[in-house]
C-alpha cells in the first residue's frame, strides 16, 4: 500500500467550511504519482503511457482545512492492459472519502491499450 500525506489548503475549502468535493479526485492522482513512476520512470511527458478510463468518489465525510489528510493506495484489478488503484482518504483517523480508478496502460503513438508485461505487473502486484 502507498501512502501520502496532503495538507488541506485555505483556498480548497468551500462556503459551506470544508474541503471542496473538487479536490479529493487531484488528491487521489496526486497519491497514483508513484504508480505512473512505475510506468514511466521520471514521467516524462514526451514518454506518457497511461491513461484515465473511469473514476469514482465516495464522500464518506466532511473534510477540513487545518488537519492533514492521508491518501492510502494500493492496486485492486489488474487485467490484461488495464489496472485499478483504490484509494482512500483518512482524516482524524476517519476514513473521510474513498474512489477508484481505472487505467490503461496506452501507447499514445499508435492509439492502442499495451499488455502489461510480466516485470510490470509483478511490481503492481506488490501494491496490492
Amino acid at each position: 500500500m502507498l501512502r501520502c500525506t496532503m495538507e488541506p489548503r485555505f483556498c480548497e475549502t468551500d462556503a459551506l467550511g470544508h474541503i471542496n468535493n473538487t479536490v479529493v479526485p487531484m488528491w487521489f492522482e496526486t497519491a497514483r504519482g508513484a504508480v505512473f513512476e512505475l510506468f514511466n520512470p521520471g514521467q516524462d511527458l514526451k514518454k506518457w503511457n497511461v491513461i484515465l478510463r473511469k473514476m469514482d468518489v465516495d464522500f464518506i465525510a466532511q473534510i477540513y482545512h487545518g488537519q492533514t489528510v492521508e491518501i492510502r493506495t494500493r492496486i485492486g484489478h489488474i487485467g490484461s492492459s488495464s489496472f485499478t488503484c483504490e484509494h482512500e482518504a483518512w482524516q482524524r483517523d476517519e476514513l473521510v472519502a474513498k474512489g477508484s480508478a481505472v487505467m490503461i496502460y496506452f501507447d499514445f503513438a499508435q492509439q492502442c491499450k499495451q499488455e502489461i508485461t510480466g516485470a510490470l505487473r509483478a511490481e503492481l502486484e506488490k501494491l496490492r
